[in-house]
């Protein structure tokens, strides 16, 4: 699988009962979703992150991205900033 260019996400923030902030993993996932589906032509049936992800500066973390075709990719992502601006680093096929 060829990742087409960088993919620059704006993920929308939310607090976590602790006074953490933490990243809205449902409107992440949607737009991994519609960034993926535009970069590479392809469709997306499901995408995966978890939903307690910390904004902490250049932390990284995973998630699954599922194809219409059934196979599966794992999309790793870098917090930029304090605002929970993300970039894309991988996406690698899962065997």
């Amino acid at each position: 699988m060829r990742l087409l260019g960088a993919i620059a996400v704006v993920a929308a923030l939310a607090l976590s009962g602790c006074g953490e902030t933490v990243i809205d993993s449902a409107n992440l996932e949607e737009t991994v979703e519609q960034n993926l589906e535009r970069s590479q032509g392809r469709t997306v049936r499901a995408v995966d992150c978890p939903s307690d992800q910390e904004v902490v500066v250049d932390a990284t973390f995973t998630c699954t991205v599922e194809y219409s075709n059934g196979r599966e990719a794992t999309a790793t992502l870098q917090i930029r900033n304090e605002d929970a601006d993300l970039n894309l680093i991988s996406l690698k096929p899962d065997k």
